[in-house]
């Protein structure tokens, strides 16, 4: 398992804000894996646009 890539205090709140329910510990990791398969996604178009760099536009 990978490390947790999203602030879990600002997704809970942002949760509660939204919606006013709250949010199991699993959703950290369901969450993280789906930033991770975004990255890789975003990795790929600049690889394909010949890049170095991943832009805000890779992940559109």
């Amino acid at each position: 398992m990978s490390q947790v890539l999203v602030v879990a205090s600002k997704v809970k709140q942002l949760i509660k804000d939204q919606s006013g329910m709250n949010t199991s510990a699993s959703v950290m990791d369901a969450l993280t894996k789906v930033v991770e398969r975004e990255i890789q996604k975003a990795i790929e178009r600049a690889k394909n646009d010949g890049r170095k760099t991943v832009m805000d536009r890779d992940f559109e």
